[in-house]
């Protein structure tokens, strides 16, 4: 039988229980007949005030995944998003691989992560030099730096907001992202790309991508295309960037 709602696809999406930001994006994103059905990593410990605390967060998460997965799976979902990313940048290119390969022997799904999402949406704009915003510690960063540059990208700017916990990651504000956006920035650059799924970017990208002229990739939005375009949507969505409008 076809989901009264999820008509097309349903979504299996985990994010950690601290986030509030990944999951109110998916829906602003949403199409007719595709629906997110979210499962919580629990998260004990959010301290991230500094690299070990950004390890120990990841730490959580590991042992808590295959718990969310198996959750989410008995709605039965037909493909599973990532609401997170900094695990799947971390390790470089291998990294992301094993990520992905844990999630599906774990699933049996699919799966759309916010790194391989933004490797294709760089790809699409044929970018190659780079400007970063996320909301991590300089390990975070280090991670990013390292799987953009072992696929190819210069990262020629990268701020890293150094929230003190996972929840404070969602009180960032436009105005506070918008410098960061234009410290990161230059004529050299490309593309800018923002990490984070719980940082509120996708508004704030829409918008830059006109005032800077260039693509703002915002990692909510480059893992909705992703999913959607994987499983052959191709609605266009207005507000959520260049990424989702024209592609």
């Amino acid at each position: 039988m076809t989901d009264a709602l999820g008509w097309r696809r349903k979504f299996g999406v985990i994010a950690p229980s601290t986030n509030t930001i990944v999951e109110p994006d998916f829906y602003r994103m949403a199409v007719p007949g595709v629906t997110s059905h979210f499962s919580r990593i629990h998260i004990r410990d959010q301290n991230m005030s500094d690299d070990a605390g950004m390890t120990r967060l990841l730490e959580q998460i590991r042992a808590e995944i295959g718990g969310a997965c198996a959750r989410v799976l008995t709605c039965e979902p037909d493909y599973m998003v990532m609401g997170m990313s900094a695990e799947t940048f971390w390790g470089g290119i291998e990294g992301n691989r094993q990520f992905i390969e844990q999630i599906q022997q774990a699933t049996g799904l699919e799966v759309a992560t916010g790194a391989e999402a933004c490797r294709r949406a760089l790809h699409l704009y044929g970018a190659e030099r780079i400007g970063v915003v996320t909301p991590y510690q300089p390990i975070g960063d280090e991670n990013v730096v390292r799987f953009f540059g072992e696929l190819g990208f210069e990262v020629k700017n990268i701020r890293g907001l150094r929230c003190p916990t996972a929840v404070s990651i969602a009180h960032v504000g436009e105005n506070d992202l918008r410098e960061a956006l234009l410290e990161v920035d230059g004529d050299e650059i490309d593309a800018l790309v923002q990490c984070g799924t719980n940082l509120s970017m996708v508004r704030l990208a829409d918008e830059a991508e006109r005032w800077l002229g260039k693509p703002v990739i915002a990692i909510n939005a480059a893992t909705w295309w992703m999913a959607l375009r994987d499983n052959g949507i191709e609605d266009r969505i207005e507000g959520a960037g260049g990424l989702l409008r024209d592609h």
